[in-house]
């Protein structure tokens, strides 16, 4: 059986990670589901994890979901992280520039080359062409970088004029890493609905979610805090399905 919590797992917070997992798996053993010992990590390519008919938990992301998994996994839930302007259970992407850089609004940069962590990200890359066209302007495929810090560094180091910046990654990176004071942030995309827990089709979603639910109020403070979970809520299929899919410009799996 597989179980994951790729999106937000770091060196800082994996073994907070770990900590959840083992309340969120003794639930699950304890409602006579099979879960493994430990979560699963350094999967390149999360798709074939996503689709797996062994998986009980996973993390995907709203443009994966509503592409290629929808009616091929579970929604469990999504769990909230309290992202500052969003309801309960959304996101939002954090755009940002070079400090350097003279434009101040997404408007002025009409035309540039945006750095973004995978084609089929939502908040690395479909938040943000769908923000630039209600703004009435375009934003080019710049590097395609692999990971959400990643195309932070490129505009830190000016390989990219802008990006798109998963908000709770932001916050991590803001927190942890010292490239912070080398971006500005130029705006903010639209809230959508965050990034959501799913399983195999053969699994009981329903005792998921329940596990999960017991797990985030039985986190230490300190975890919690460090996780920024707050709750789990459940959101519609059709409220990720609703979400404008732009043009994916490169393949791409990893979402987030």
């Amino acid at each position: 059986m597989i179980a994951a919590l790729p999106m937000y797992d770091r060196a800082e917070t994996a073994a907070a990670n770990d900590r959840f997992w083992a309340l969120v798996r003794d639930g699950l053993r304890a409602r006579g589901i099979d879960a493994p010992d430990a979560l699963r990590r350094g999967d390149a390519d999360l798709m074939p994890q996503w689709l797996s008919p062994d998986l009980v938990l996973s993390q995907t992301c709203g443009f994966p979901y509503r592409a290629r998994l929808h009616g091929r996994v579970q929604l469990v839930g999504t769990p909230d992280y309290g992202v500052e302007g969003c309801p309960p259970g959304h996101y939002r992407s954090i755009l940002i520039a070079h400090p350097d850089d003279p434009r101040g609004t997404l408007a002025a940069f009409d035309g540039a080359a945006m750095a973004y962590n995978d084609g089929m990200s939502q908040s690395g890359w479909a938040a943000a062409q769908n923000h630039a066209a209600q703004a009435g302007i375009r934003l080019a495929a710049g590097p395609e970088t692999g990971s959400h810090r990643a195309s932070f560094l490129a505009v830190a180091e000016g390989r990219a004029a802008l990006a798109a910046i998963d908000a709770v990654t932001f916050a991590y990176l803001s927190q942890f890493d010292a490239a912070r004071d080398r971006v500005k942030v130029i705006g903010a995309t639209d809230p959508t609905p965050g990034l959501p827990y799913v399983c195999a089709l053969a699994v009981d979603a329903g005792a998921v979610l329940a596990a999960v639910e017991s797990a985030i109020p039985a986190l230490s403070p300190q975890d919690r805090a460090l996780l920024r979970l707050k709750r789990i809520v459940q959101l519609p299929p059709a409220a990720y399905l609703a979400v404008a899919s732009p043009a994916i410009p490169s393949g791409g799996t990893r979402g987030k």
